[in-house]
């Protein structure tokens, strides 16, 4: 049996839509095909039912047209003052926004939601505003025509032949929440128009000349209404997907279109949209970067990415490759991303050109097999045609010129050669081709195509007899002519393409060692202000800018992180302007369609774990990021800084999580301890003097005895452990330092023997030193330590019965000192680790201490500059071996060292 159970991913996509939902508003659209079909009253009317409901409404934006049926509805609702912006001496009423945000009703009315606002508003469109409300968790009513969404504008110019200047991408009506259809036959529109109940009369008389017919409305009518059935169509699927539900459509299709920098690439990109809508499928935009794209003008790069920005505005995914033959580049791509339709624009050149040089779309339609290939009909004026047809720079004037020159030089070097050596026409020939490959690689294809004809114009003139003239008294020669102009033009064909490819492989090359750099001075360091630091010489350096860096704290509020040398200052106005790129996640500033009147260019450095901050750019002219190419390249440095800055985050993020994680061992480990070694010892204490004081003259002599030795050890046992305490805590804060004096070793081992006389009472202990062994240059109080916390070790984790060996020796470097016992030993993998702070042995069930004893012995023997090892013994147990400078060596050579000043 099938599973037709949900697709948990699927689910959980939808989940997470759905939270994310809930903290925005909601969005509902009045939709229609026109104006004057009742959009705004119905919006107003429905509003008013809610206030009446208790529901905080407040009227952002209304436009009546002066109905007074609708201005009656206004009545009793607050309305919100409109923004007045004055620009080339004309006022305009507009939405204000940050008030709206200020009073955060539950509800708002915003009308026309397609409008362009005026210069100087945070926003060029009115449908930013209301994202931006909805993010802020207000819930909108806004209003809407059929021929203001992107998709059906080249529909609408084509049906109505007026060019809706207005418009917005279809993503904005999919993500409503609601739509609701507002709908009236085109009759009754048409007969509002002609009472006047829509515009004045004057204006009503030429709108139904040129707008409101009956074809014009029947149109869009029909328009809205597939609109709605496709919202239709996919709250069903949604329905079918949420419940399991099988579904009896067949798999959805991947369709792709061609676009490149005819002015039509735009209408392609259309109809892909309503072919995808349509066939529920998704859909990609494709543009193939050939050697030609070298020579495009910048208008024509313009185009081009504003027609991949419009494929993503409209929902579909863009895509650049790169190639020399793009038919190949196509089929490639397709066939890897299983799409099953082409969309490609009909060419429009003349048919001799496609039988000379080929036909991409036949080239295409041949080589594309089982994938179909739709060939869309282009519509452009004689404007756009003239633009389409020279996609390239044109050759400078003095290209041409200096094409004739080198033809003269070529063809006079052939004739001397041919008069003074008798040079064969041949070779003369070869002289020739030499001049037409220099001119194509240098000037390009249009002079080195005139230099091929006039090379063999002149090898006609000038070498074959009769000289000097035109006539050919030899037909064969008509063959050579033909030879040598196919040859030629080939040669400067070739020679044209392979510089193109030359150029646009340098270009990316350009780029990429630019990316490569910052990628390799970024992964160099771990610093999170280095990498700041970083990403601004960068970027200042290969954009010719000043950069900016801004970084959230806390209150996620930005400030600034570092800047170049000569960034402006930002006001508030920029600061703002940075502040709403950070909280929105979108790109803001100069040359965007968003807050345009800031001086600089703001991009998100945005990570996988969310924004963390935004980089700023100054340019000397506002165009220098109006550049496809420069954009892509700096969305890229952008990117690579992002990440770079996260990683950094996460490492201190690592690194205070081990710091909590170690003082909560610590703090652990701490009180552990000091649970156990304090109250244990202070219970044998308490015990032992409750004992003595209860009994009386009643306990023996021998039993008093032992339990005064018990409260000495015991005491002693804490006393031990207090200093370690305190012994750790100064040498980890620095505020323990040795006064270094001499010391014979055997005093020092003596007094620590004293120490534990009554512990070794029963034990073993051999001392082995040398007579003649040199003093110590030690801190007296400090060493003693050592050999205390050594021997307290040693007696604590070793048999009774196994002795205890103390011996030293010395060289003329260092006096090495050993201290060994035939206990069970120290770890196996690693002896060393013992030194480690708050190490125990695992050996044994009553042993006290914290681990701290050893670690305070390496800190000692460090501070006197020696070393401390530990190793296991062959015939068992475990020794540890302190080494010491000798102090005897340091001495000769400081006095040889002053014999020889003297003596110098």
């Amino acid at each position: 049996m099938a599973d037709e159970r949900p697709n948990p991913d699927e689910l959980l996509a939808r989940v997470k839509a759905e939270e994310q939902k809930q903290s925005r508003g909601r969005l509902k659209i009045f939709f229609g095909m026109s104006a004057g079909v009742g959009k705004t009253y119905a919006m107003l009317e429905e509003a008013r039912k809610r206030a009446e409901e208790g529901t905080d409404v407040l009227v952002g934006y209304a436009e009546p047209h002066i109905r007074p049926e609708t201005e009656a509805l206004l009545l009793g609702l607050e309305i919100l003052p409109y923004k007045i912006i004055e620009y080339k001496g004309v006022q305009f009423k507009e939405f204000d926004l940050e008030a709206a945000l200020a009073r955060k009703p539950a509800l708002i009315c915003v009308d026309e939601l397609a409008h362009t606002n005026a210069p100087g508003m945070r926003h060029a469109k009115r449908y930013q505003d209301v994202m931006e409300l909805l993010d802020a968790g207000i819930n909108v009513y806004t209003t809407l025509n059929v021929q203001h969404l992107e998709s059906v504008n080249d529909i609408v110019e084509r049906t109505s032949g007026i060019k809706v200047q207005e418009t917005l991408p279809d993503k904005i009506f999919e993500q409503a929440d609601d739509v609701q259809l507002i709908d009236i036959p085109p009759e009754k529109l048409m007969e509002r128009v002609r009472e006047g109940r829509i515009y004045q009369q004057h204006d009503a008389d030429h709108l139904n000349r040129h707008f409101f017919n009956q074809g014009n409305l029947s149109a869009l009518r029909e328009l809205a209404l597939r609109r709605t059935a496709d919202r239709v169509d996919a709250q069903m699927e949604d329905f079918r997907r949420d419940h399991a539900v099988k579904s009896t459509w067949p798999t959805a299709d991947r369709i792709m279109v061609c676009v490149g920098p005819s002015p039509s690439s735009a209408q392609l990109v259309r109809a892909a949209r309503r072919m995808g809508t349509a066939l529920k499928a998704q859909w990609i935009a494709v543009y193939v970067e050939t050697p030609a794209a070298v020579r495009y003008t910048t208008d024509d790069r313009d185009r081009i990415f504003q027609t991949l920005r419009l494929a993503e505005h409209l929902g579909g995914q863009t895509v650049t490759l790169s190639g020399a033959q793009p038919v190949e580049e196509i089929l490639s791509y397709a066939r890897a991303r299983n799409v099953a339709r082409i969309i490609i624009g009909k060419p429009s050149h003349s048919r001799w050109r496609e039988r000379v040089l080929g036909s991409m779309v036949d080239d295409l339609i041949r080589k594309s097999g089982g994938i179909d290939v739709y060939v869309i009909r282009e519509e452009k004026d004689a404007g756009l045609e003239k633009t389409q047809r020279r996609p390239m720079q044109s050759p400078k004037i003095e290209n041409y010129a200096w094409a004739l020159g080198v033809t003269a030089i070529t063809t006079f070097v052939g004739y001397i050669l041919h008069q003074q050596l008798g040079l064969a026409d041949s070779n003369a020939l070869m002289i020739d081709l030499i001049g037409v490959t220099l001119v194509a690689w240098r000037l390009g294809r249009g002079p080195a195509i005139l230099a091929s004809i006039l090379s063999v114009v002149a090898f006609d003139y000038v070498l074959v007899r009769p000289h000097f003239a035109f006539a050919v008294s030899d037909t064969q020669y008509f063959i050579t002519f033909l030879v040598l102009l196919a040859t030629a033009l080939l040669i400067s064909t070739l020679t044209d393409r392979l510089y193109r490819q030359g150029e646009m492989a340098r270009r990316r090359g350009r780029r990429t060692v630019a990316l490569l750099e910052l990628a390799k001075d970024l992964a160099a360091t771990p610093e999170k202000q280095r990498i700041i630091d970083i990403a601004v010489k960068h970027v200042s350096q290969v954009f010719d800018c000043q950069v900016v860096v801004l970084l959230s704290n806390e209150d996620r509020k930005l400030a600034s992180a570092g800047r170049s040398a000569d960034a402006p200052k930002l006001d508030e106005k920029e600061l703002g302007v940075a502040q709403w790129v950070f909280d929105r996640g979108q790109p803001a500033g100069a040359t965007t369609d968003t807050l345009p009147f800031a001086q600089g260019l703001y991009l998100p450095l945005r990570a996988s774990r969310g924004i963390t901050g935004v980089l700023g750019v100054f340019a000397p002219r506002s165009a220098d990021f109006s550049d496809p190419e420069r954009l892509h390249l700096l969305e890229a440095f952008v990117n690579q800084t992002a990440l770079a800055l996260e990683r950094a985050m996460l490492a201190d993020e690592a690194q205070r999580a081990w710091e909590r994680a170690e003082a909560e061992f610590i703090r652990n480990t701490l009180l552990s301890s000091v649970s156990h070694d304090l109250r244990t010892p202070l219970a044998a204490i308490t015990g032992s003097a409750t004992t003595l004081l209860e009994s009386g003259e009643v306990v023996a002599p021998a039993t008093r005895v032992e339990l005064l030795h018990n409260i000495i050890s015991e005491a002693e046992h804490m006393e031990r452990f207090i200093s370690n305490l305190l012994d750790m805590t100064r040498l980890e804060s620095g505020g323990l330092q040795p006064r270094f004096e001499l010391y014979p070793l055997g005093d020092i081992v003596a007094s620590v023997l004293e120490r534990f006389r009554q512990r070794t009472t029963h034990r073993k202990i051999q001392v082995n030193i040398r007579p003649d062994l040199p003093l110590l240059s030690v801190d007296g109080s400090l060493f003693e330590q050592v050999l205390i916390n050594l021997l307290d070790n040693a007696l604590e984790y070793t048999p009774e019965s196994s002795p205890i060996t103390i011996s030293a020796d010395a060289d003329d470097q260092q006096i090495t000192i050993r201290f060994s016992d035939r206990g069970p030993g120290l770890p196996r993998d690693d002896p060393n680790r013992v030194f480690q702070k708050f190490y125990r042995s695992s050996t044994g069930d009553n042993h006290r201490g914290i681990g701290l004893g050893l670690t305070i012995c390496r800190s000692i023997v460090e501070l006197h500059h020696g070393t401390i090892t530990a190793r296991n013994l062959e015939t068992g147990g475990a020794e540890f071996i302190i080494t010491l400078p000798n102090p005897s060596h340091h001495s000769t050579l400081q006095i040889s060292l002053k014999a020889s000043e003297i003596a110098s």
